[in-house]
């Protein structure tokens, strides 16, 4: 595998940008001694810059569900393109993408288009303080949602302290309201809700975990969360930015018949392209300016190119009978396999898939929180990665990420996959050795 023009990419990004990449994660750390700099994309299979070809199943993080190029989104983008890149104004796209959301989503009365899904969060944030009066907001351990100031948290010296920040630049203050819990504990949230249900704002959590590895809600938690939350006239977020349009075409509150007060979504919604949104009830939503007093305000929400990338990718799935099945099958085929190779290279691993999404944690399970995930062993998935990027697979560069399969993928990728991976678990036996 040649890695020429990776390192030289490198070297000359690291003179220009911190780290040499424009997020943490892509510098790659934990698997290689350099960044993969990626340089184009076909269906399943994505390339380097030194032409080198892997079977993606990272797919930027999620977004990329039917993968690289597919012609409706292509074509989608360059009609729109041709029209206008930008506006600063309202178009029709924004209503006719909005009510696909609020059609697919019935939790979503109404729906605001921003350009992030940080974006979405910070502002469904703000708007559930601005509604309930309240200031305190609740979220769990290991669920990441965004570089918001009051979010970048985790747990004090008890599960239901209030949160010290976790990156410097982040004022204390920011932080004295979000409190941190652990991530299916079920009693921690109805403890806390007895003790300061009265000051609690919202609780916000990714209704399938897949920021600390794909870790599935246990039966009952979301329903809790619900219950506790009307109980204390509290608001219920959905961080769906992962889960939105990819678990199903109505999210994680269709799989699990929950309700939210508000959703916040990106990365599929936009086929792509830069987008996020945040949506709920009416009578929240209506609360945002420039009908309530709420302020949130930006020049490229909405982007035509991204509406229109969007509503392609969304029609497609839409249109395609059984999507969603597939998904979740290829999934289930790629846990099988990883289970069966783990196993035979006599591997400690625990291989958990929820809704066509999974993470292979090189740890007993099973895995039910942050500090569950924490255990994987960090040296046997660098030397997995290594091994699996060697046969020309790529798995998400970072040991508690998650899996994204995409429906580019035919059997016969999920095959060289599955043959791919006993020299991989091999190599992680190995590696402590």
């Amino acid at each position: 595998m040649k890695d020429d023009a990776s390192q030289t990419l490198f070297a000359r990004a690291l003179q220009v940008t911190p780290g040499g990449v424009n997020s943490p994660v892509r510098a790659m750390r934990g698997v290689r001694d350099f960044p993969l700099f990626a340089e184009r994309g076909e269906g399943a299979i994505v390339y380097d810059a030194d032409q080198n070809a892997y079977i993606d199943l990272l797919n930027s993080w999620g977004p990329l569900i039917l993968g690289h190029g597919h012609p409706a989104v292509v074509e989608a983008i360059r009609e729109q393109a041709g029209r206008a890149l930008t506006f600063g104004l309202a178009s029709g796209l924004e209503v006719e993408l909005a009510e696909f959301v609020t059609a697919a989503m019935p939790a979503v009365e109404e729906v605001r288009f921003v350009s992030s899904g940080t974006e979405a969060t910070m502002s469904a944030i703000r708007l559930a303080r601005a509604y309930t009066g309240r200031d305190v907001v609740v979220k769990f351990a290991g669920c990441y949602h965004g570089h918001v100031d009051a979010l970048l948290a985790r747990a004090g010296s008890g599960a239901a302290l209030s949160a010290l920040p976790v990156s410097p630049g982040v004022p204390r203050k920011a932080a004295a309201d979000t409190v941190v819990l652990p991530y299916n504990d079920l009693g921690a949230v109805e403890d806390l809700m007895r003790r300061r249900g009265e000051e609690i704002a919202c609780v916000i959590v990714e209704p399938i975990a897949a920021n600390m590895g794909v870790v599935p809600p246990k039966p009952g938690f979301l329903e809790g969360l619900r219950r506790a939350t009307q109980a204390a006239g509290a608001l219920l977020i959905f961080d769906e930015v992962i889960t939105g349009f990819r678990v199903a075409l109505g999210g994680a509150q269709e799989v699990f018949g929950i309700r939210p007060d508000l959703t916040c979504l990106g990365k599929v919604l936009g086929g792509g392209l830069p987008v996020g949104a945040y949506g709920g009830r009416r009578e929240i939503m209506e609360r945002v300016a420039p009908q309530g007093d709420v302020y949130q305000a930006g020049t490229l929400s909405g982007s035509p190119l991204a509406m229109a990338a969007g509503l392609a990718q969304l029609g497609v799935l839409r249109r395609t009978e059984g999507a969603y099945g597939r998904l979740a099958a290829v999934a289930e085929a790629l846990g099988a396999a990883m289970r069966s190779a783990a196993e035979e290279a006599d591997v400690l691993a625990t291989v958990q898939v929820s809704h066509g999404l999974l993470t292979c944690f090189f740890a007993a399970g099973p895995i039910e929180n942050q500090e569950d995930a924490a255990r994987t062993d960090a040296r046997r998935y660098r030397a997995f990665w290594q091994a699996m990027a060697a046969q020309g697979v790529l798995f998400a560069p970072a040991a508690n990420e998650a899996v994204f399969p995409s429906l580019a993928l035919t059997d016969e990728h999920v095959g060289q996959i599955a043959a791919a991976l006993p020299r991989a678990f091999a190599a992680a036996r190995d590696a402590l050795r």
